[in-house]
């Protein structure tokens, strides 16, 4: 079929929507009719090649829309089901297999490669040429998109679809960051490095989990107010202050237990450790050009008894973890609808501008009718 896309032709290209065509489903594959997207930080890294998926591209992971059609092998969802569509994993790793997801073995390939993992073809193509159509498997940048029954999450009619798309990735990687891998104890500190949507959804999940310190660290004025309307009880303007860390210890009284980098700038990966009390633990969410380094003092670390663990879509298995956020939601405890801004499909090149300026938080495109 013929559908309309926003493709990547090289490397800092533009986002240029473009006709190509989309093959049908395959046996395990779903056809989603895209109603909403959100624009996510990875979407610009991949077009500027910081990861090397194979362009021309069609990006775009954090797609909601309603399901047209299914492969003969699906069972999970059929014509008519509302769904966000997340990232893609192989089911069959160790990861995997005990319900981390998130740490498949193969998730550079589902997810980057651009193509199918298991035969290396793309359901996209223009003028013959192929097109990478299975980012994050999805490419939700476009009118249609085909997933997997893996990656698709069936959601309720009593929430705006077209809200959802962003509980795929940035939002989840953000709360579930703070639920499911560092598991703050009630009463716990924490300080949340950059409040974009990831760090703004840490910073809800923080006040959710029983934090009873929750300093949000980040330079623009904006999102340091919402994130004080949104749970922080402290907020730091490094710009502002000879010692964002000293900043941070003070408010704390000697440092705060967990921190949560998500910034993806290695030398605010460093300051979130040097942030920490005894025995605390570093999340590292940011995801930087790949071959980044950061440092640390070893000794610091072993005689402090500090912790850092990578955290990859906050170690979330979507199909149980989205509809738990969408409940949160529901509930009016997680309001993340408070970081969308919406755009137009064809403002997709302004939504982009907004998203790096930092004019917007979560930019969502509006693609398609509910």
């Amino acid at each position: 079929m013929q559908i309309d896309a926003a493709v990547v032709n090289e490397e800092g290209g533009a986002f240029d929507i473009e006709g190509v065509e989309l093959e049908e489903p395959q046996d395990n594959e779903v056809l989603v009719r895209i109603v909403g997207a959100g624009v996510c930080h990875t979407d610009l890294i991949v077009r500027d090649q910081l990861y090397p998926t194979p362009l021309p591209a069609v990006l775009g992971h954090e797609g909601s829309g309603v399901v047209e059609s299914v492969g003969d092998g699906v069972a999970a969802v059929e014509p008519g089901d509302r769904v966000v569509l997340s990232f893609d994993y192989d089911e069959e790793c160790s990861s995997c297999r005990d319900g981390h997801p998130a740490y498949c073995e193969d998730f550079f390939a589902h997810n980057f490669g651009g193509a199918r993992p298991e035969d290396g073809t793309s359901p996209l193509s223009q003028d013959g040429e192929t097109v990478s159509g299975r980012f994050f498997g999805q490419s939700s940048f476009a009118t249609h998109a085909i997933a997997t029954e893996r990656n698709v999450v069936p959601v309720e009619d009593d929430v705006p679809l077209e809200l959802l798309g962003p509980l795929g990735c940035g939002i989840q990687t953000g709360a579930g960051a703070v639920i499911n891998s560092l598991a703050p104890e009630t009463g716990s500190s924490i300080a949340i490095f950059g409040a974009g949507s990831v760090g703004l959804s840490a910073v809800m999940a923080a006040e959710i989990e029983g934090c009873t310190d929750i300093v949000s660290v980040e330079l623009k004025d904006n999102r340091r107010e919402l994130a004080a309307d949104l749970g922080a009880t402290e907020t730091v303007d490094p710009a502002s202050v000879d010692d964002a860390v000293k900043a941070v210890r003070e408010l704390t009284d000697g440092g705060v237990d967990y921190a949560l980098e998500t910034t993806g700038v290695p030398e605010v990966a460093e300051q979130t450790i040097a942030a920490l009390t005894q025995r605390g633990t570093v999340g590292i969410v940011g995801a930087p050009a790949l071959g980044t380094e950061a440092s640390f003092d070893v000794n610091d670390l072993i005689l402090n008894g500090r912790s850092i663990t990578g955290i990859v879509e906050g170690d979330s298995n979507p199909k149980q973890f989205i509809p738990d956020l969408i409940e949160l939601y529901r509930q009016g405890k997680f309001p993340f609808d408070e970081l969308v801004t919406y755009y137009e499909f064809d403002e997709i090149e302004e939504a982009v501008e907004a998203s790096e300026n930092g004019e917007t938080i979560k930019p969502v495109l509006r693609v398609g009718e509910t």
